[in-house]
């Protein structure tokens, strides 16, 4: 498909950038509180200091009460204004949230077919949910609040020199740590992610493929291999936990002797009578509020690094699936389908295994696509219904290539049967639809008469009701074939692109199959049908032949098949021109 016209690195970071740009005065709002709640933090220092150094010596009640009181209200509206910080990081999050899932999705459906080599398809929607609880949590503040540590240094260093180098020592060891724990942390989580993916993968793999699995013997070898990914994957996580535990232990450790050391330092100072007392119990409470930003930062800092990598991760992703544009709406097209010499490779793969196709069909045509195995029948199939971009040439319905429609729109004109049928969990009448919210029980039916499933449908125990479990599990693989070629001819579509349909069908789904065929034909859309089974041809009146990837013959059913017969001799032509012509 055609995409915006811009530089991918600009794009894919300005989408998480501007998006995060609309929250600008949430940010401001952010930092206002955090700067209000860095000077209220001042409070309980400047109160004990205030109790011992004045009301203690004058004895004076009322003092106490006044200061007391005041203290309290501070307190209130302390803990008022950090919860409105904290709404607001949650509410920042959702707005990503919000923005963003409908484009991160996009790219999940997306990337298997246009990037299946870049890990998982749900990957992205992980990330988008790791930048988000980040954004929600805690963490955040620390980076608010850490422009604030040398306010208290220098109060610190304005209640004596010795106590300000004293807290200053402290900090630059608690950054030091910080620093350390990044360092050492960055390899490993990189190397533990890329190992939970390798799990994840195979542990699907081996959930869909169960039955082969046992039926093969193969569980006992599969299952060594995921158990070695496992303790991998397990061994990582341990030292990464082991070295976040360690330093979060050595960062607390380190803070407890601090404040010990900044009560010491202070009470040399009151001996020597350069300080008061109230500056004793001040400095220690300030040296912990302090710290407490650096603090929050080494205790979330393993959060933090995940965040970062999800947002590396998906800038990546944006910058290889690019925002399709929108193009201007086409009218249904009516006319005919042309395919000009189109060559075509699967994504993330240089060898084209489709060359220089050519053919064009009209209204009512129906065409056969022929041909051994591995020779591009299905590879073809993906470039008529615009899954794969073709690398050379064009296809064309009514003159407009695919990129020029709007993709739900175009999807709206193709029916297409894919070689591997899946369901979606969901009711029969759901899948039939596509999931239209707006699809009427009339068209829905219809599209079963068509494909000749509506029988079928009412026997099953809720009729179109009838939930099909996850992956169709409630039928049978001939009745997900035939639902899914009723969802194929849901709502008249003018392209009809069915790959190897009659798989699975028995006698009777191959009749309705060819019936279906003719149907669309006679309401003046186009069918194309890979086949590898002559039944399925029944109903055409055209036929491609391909092998190893390019167009040997396209013309009349007849002609084509009597001449593929005629250049490969009748044992090694393809066995459905045999079948067909016998």
């Amino acid at each position: 498909m055609t995409t915006n016209r811009q530089q991918p690195g600009d794009a894919a970071r300005g989408e998480l950038d501007k998006t995060l740009a609309h929250c600008r005065s949430a940010f401001l709002a952010i930092a206002g509180f955090s700067a209000i709640l860095n000077i209220l933090a001042l409070t309980g220092s400047l109160f004990m200091m205030e109790v011992y150094d004045r009301v203690l010596p004058s004895r004076s009640v009322p003092t106490l009460l006044g200061l007391l009181a005041l203290v309290l209200i501070l307190y209130v509206f302390q803990g008022f204004m950090d919860a409105l910080r904290g709404r607001l990081l949650v509410r920042i999050g959702l707005r990503l949230d919000q923005e963003m899932s409908d484009r991160v999705y996009a790219t999940v459906m997306r990337l298997p077919i246009q990037a299946p080599k870049r890990g998982e398809s749900i990957q992205p929607l992980r990330d988008l949910d790791t930048v988000r609880g980040y954004l929600s949590g805690p963490g955040p503040t620390a980076f608010f609040d850490l422009p604030w540590v040398p306010l208290y240094l220098a109060i610190c260093f304005a209640f004596h020199f010795w106590i300000g180098v004293t807290v200053l020592a402290g900090a630059l060891v608690l950054v030091s740590l910080t620093l350390l724990s990044e360092l050492l942390a960055r390899k490993s989580a990189l190397d533990a992610n890329r190992i939970g993916n390798q799990r994840a993968r195979l542990a699907e793999t081996s959930r869909r493929n169960a039955e082969a699995l046992t039926a093969l013997g193969m569980t006992g070898w599969i299952s060594r291999r995921w158990q070695s990914l496992n303790r991998k994957f397990l061994s990582g996580q341990v030292d990464s936990s082991d070295l976040a535990a360690g330093l979060g232990a050595m960062g607390r450790a380190f803070r407890m002797m601090l404040q010990s050391g900044v009560l010491a330092v202070g009470a040399y100072l009151v001996i020597n009578q350069q300080a008061t007392a109230g500056v004793i119990i001040a400095s220690s409470i300030l040296s912990a509020r302090a710290l407490a930003p650096v603090d929050l930062a080494i205790s979330h800092w393993r959060s933090f690094v995940g965040a970062r990598q999800a947002r590396q991760r998906l800038h990546k992703l944006l910058v290889l699936l690019p925002e399709l544009r929108t193009p201007t709406s086409l009218p249904k097209p009516q006319r005919g389908l042309s395919v000009e010499n189109i060559s075509a490779a699967p994504p993330d793969v240089q060898r084209a295994v489709v060359h220089e196709v050519t053919f064009a069909l009209k209204a009512g045509n129906g065409l056969g696509v022929i041909g051994p195995s591995a020779s591009g029948k299905s590879s073809l199939a993906r470039v008529l219904v615009g899954l794969w971009a073709p690398a050379r040439g064009a296809v064309r319905l009514d003159g407009a290539t695919l990129d020029h429609w709007v993709p739900d729109e175009l999807g709206r004109h193709i029916g297409y049967l894919p070689q591997d049928v899946e369901l979606i969990e969901g009711t029969v009448a759901e899948n039939i639809s596509r999931f239209d919210p707006e699809a009427s029980s009339e068209a829905i039916i219809a599209a079963a008469k068509a494909a000749g499933v509506n029988e079928l449908v009412l026997s099953l125990p809720q009729g179109y009701d009838t939930e099909i479990g996850e992956q169709g599990s409630a039928l049978s693989a001939g009745q997900q074939q035939r639902v899914a070629l009723a969802r194929a001819l849901y709502g008249d579509p003018f392209l009809v692109v069915l790959d190897e349909p009659n798989s699975n069908l028995d006698a009777e789904g191959d009749e309705a199959l060819t019936q279906a065929i003719l149907g669309v034909r006679a309401r003046g859309a186009i069918v194309i049908v890979v086949a590898h089974r002559p039944s399925a041809l029944s109903g055409v009146d055209h036929v491609l032949a391909m092998n190893s990837g390019r167009q040997q013959a396209f013309g009349p059913k007849d002609e084509v098949l009597a001449k593929v017969l005629r250049r490969e001799g009748p044992v090694s032509a393809p066995k459905v021109v045999q079948a067909v012509q016998g």
